[in-house]
């Protein structure tokens, strides 16, 4: 993938909400992480399902997989790195049957790991240098199973970006940035304004936001288009809220096509969905587009 692209990019949705729908128990901490070691056949089969509708990039099932949270579920720290590692591999075979498509390893922040809604808040009372050493290892990890792309997504707040952004640095591989927002700021209170001059290192191929209401996305993608002069990355949730106690999503929502003609015309390149988005949704956004 170039580090910048003027073409309309169609990304996958939610990959939790699919493989619920395929009859998969995710109410465990590890979420869908639990898969790399108990169903990998599973999560193949949501990629497919996702490049059968359009998808262009199919986003790994790294973004709550860690190997302090497989440690935690008694998996010794070799296979936990293997397990990791094991997402690009999943998601590249699929990719292999659809030529042209791309992989992208998901980078959940550590608010992902704590599995208690932390990456809603940000702002974890923890050091930068904590969150370096959560994320340095997976960052390599996930970057030398040959990935086409980073996919650094629902981070809550500009102390982990900072952190983030710091190693993406120190690796050759391109990444979109997201955050995840509530109306003109961070989930943590920071203004996007402030927020999206971070990621403004030529890693970064894309800044923009994810798992949010798509009400929400219109005005971000502006104001990243407008602050970094990048591409914008969009893909928000249905507009549920999260209940980290019932470990459920709560209220009415609606998919990213009533909205993706105005994210585009704003500068959205990268466009597709989050939790609760599913291939349905993503078949009539790669219409749309095309």
């Amino acid at each position: 993938m170039s580090r910048a692209s003027d073409q309309l990019v169609v990304l996958d949705g939610g990959l939790s909400n699919a493989l619920e729908e395929r009859g998969q128990d995710l109410s465990d901490a590890l979420w869908s992480a639990r898969l790399l070691r108990d169903g990998p056949g599973e999560i193949a089969a949501v990629h497919r399902a996702y490049f059968e509708a359009g998808a262009m990039v199919a986003t790994t099932a790294s973004y709550q997989a860690s190997v302090v949270g497989f440690e935690r579920a008694g998996v010794e720290r070799p296979e936990a790195e293997r397990l990791i590692a094991s997402s690009v591999r999943i998601a590249r075979e699929v990719r292999d049957e659809f030529p042209g498509r791309l992989v992208a390893a998901s980078v959940g922040p550590y608010g992902a790991m704590l599995a208690d809604g932390s990456e809603y808040r940000g702002r974890y009372g923890v050091s930068a240098t904590v969150l370096r050493d959560f994320h340095g290892p997976r960052l390599e990890l996930l970057a030398s199973a040959g990935p086409d792309l980073l996919a650094v997504e629902t981070i809550p707040d500009t102390d982990e970006a900072e952190v983030l952004v710091e190693l993406l640095a120190e690796l050759d591989l391109p990444a979109w940035f997201s955050y995840s927002v509530e109306g003109d700021h961070t989930r943590a209170g920071q203004p996007l304004t402030d927020a999206f001059a971070i990621p403004a290192i030529p890693q970064v191929i894309a800044v923009g936001i994810n798992c949010c209401k798509p009400t929400d996305v219109l005005p971000a993608v502006r104001t990243a288009v407008e602050v970094t002069g990048k591409p914008a990355v969009a893909y928000p949730n249905r507009g549920e809220s999260w209940d980290p106690v019932a470990r459920t999503w709560i209220g009415d929502g609606t998919g990213p096509i009533d909205f993706a003609h105005s994210w585009l015309t704003a500068g959205a390149t990268y466009i597709g969905g989050c939790c609760r988005v599913g291939p349905t949704d993503i078949r009539k956004l790669s219409s749309l587009v095309a």
